[in-house]
């Protein structure tokens, strides 16, 4: 089979690989119908993560062609969506609704393939109603339910977005795009977007955002004060993953408010006297996607959101290395790949 392979930061190849089997009675094998590059896949790209001929992605939908003799949840002809974290869902972190942290669980890779291994199949895979939509824009939403709308909505539920609330949202990758279309559908009142890209803009006003502040650091909270009497937003979700984005996010928050961070953090250091004077509830993480997938899925095929829609750039799967330079470039939000 094809797969996408990062050798080293900057240098990603398509290959060919071995073809996935069962190995353990709880995996399933899947024939992926879709797979993408992710935002966080820029940090080892960039070269702030090691890597050395790493299978690249995490995030997929597709039909299962074999199962292991413990799984019971999905068959081998099922179209289904999965979650980057792998979780049995019966632990007591999963029931709780934690399964990223789940005590058997770790994280899918090797999904930018023709095919790829599930672990924990039984509490990871959800199986697609009515199977593989016709509709590419569909299935397009289906494959952003994987991570980024899941990682969104996190965010958005972290930081307790929801009626009568204002949110801002640091960060105008795929994931900070989602988490304001999920603020939205949560009934959030008011949604400021932070985003310096016309085109990233654009879309979020699409998904619901309501104000735009273009300014970042110290100018950006300044700017999010003036447009909330000066108090600062209910609801934050910070969306990137830099030392800049955690504070631009903890002082654009208002007193007693709450700030739920999902960029993947890479040397963040919380201050103590700044986390004292704001008294504000942080919450955040890798997303527990398994909890929301059931939902997403079922408003994605109800047709009541469209999260595909931050794909803005669709290549086959031996295109992957312009993908990801479209993206190192931002020249794209998210890419799409078409095994």
């Amino acid at each position: 089979m094809r797969a996408v392979i990062m050798r080293a930061p900057g240098d990603v190849i398509v290959t060919d690989a071995d073809r996935p089997t069962i190995s353990e009675p709880t995996d399933a094998v899947i024939e992926l119908a879709a797979a993408c590059i992710c935002g966080s896949d820029l940090w080892p790209y960039r070269g702030f993560d090691q890597v050395e001929n790493r299978p690249m992605g995490h995030e997929y939908v597709g039909t299962v062609t074999e199962v292991g003799d413990a799984v019971s949840s999905v068959k081998p002809g099922d179209f289904v969506v999965g979650s980057f974290c792998l979780s049995d869902n019966t632990c007591e972190i999963c029931e709780a609704g934690y399964q990223s942290r789940c005590v058997a669980g770790g994280f899918a890779n090797g999904t930018q393939a023709e095919f790829v291994r599930i672990p924990q199949a039984d509490g990871t895979l959800v199986v697609v109603p009515g199977g593989r939509p016709d509709d590419p824009e569909v299935l397009a939403s289906l494959l952003a339910a994987s991570d980024v709308l899941g990682t969104g909505w996190f965010g958005a539920v972290a930081a307790e977005a929801g009626p009568g609330k204002t949110v801002a949202v640091v960060g105008d990758g795929a994931v900070g795009l989602l988490a304001i279309l999920a603020a939205k559908e949560l009934g959030s009142e008011r949604i400021i977007a932070m985003s310096r890209h016309p085109q990233r803009q654009a879309l979020a006003r699409e998904f619901g955002a309501t104000d735009i502040v273009e300014e970042r650091g110290d100018e950006g909270v300044t700017k999010v004060k003036e447009l909330t009497g000066g108090l600062g937003a209910h609801s934050v979700v910070e969306a990137v993953g830099t030392q800049q984005a955690m504070e631009q996010a903890i002082g654009a928050c208002r007193s007693g408010g709450h700030v739920g961070f999902v960029g993947v953090s890479h040397d963040v250091t919380l201050p103590g006297g700044l986390l004292f004077g704001k008294e504000i509830h942080l919450h955040g993480g890798p997303a527990p996607v398994r909890r929301f997938l059931p939902d997403l899925i079922q408003r994605i095929l109800d047709r009541e959101i469209n999260p595909g829609k931050v794909f803005d750039l669709r290549l086959p799967l031996d295109k992957a290395p312009e993908g990801y330079r479209a993206m190192d470039e931002r020249r794209a939000i998210k890419v799409l790949l078409q095994p």
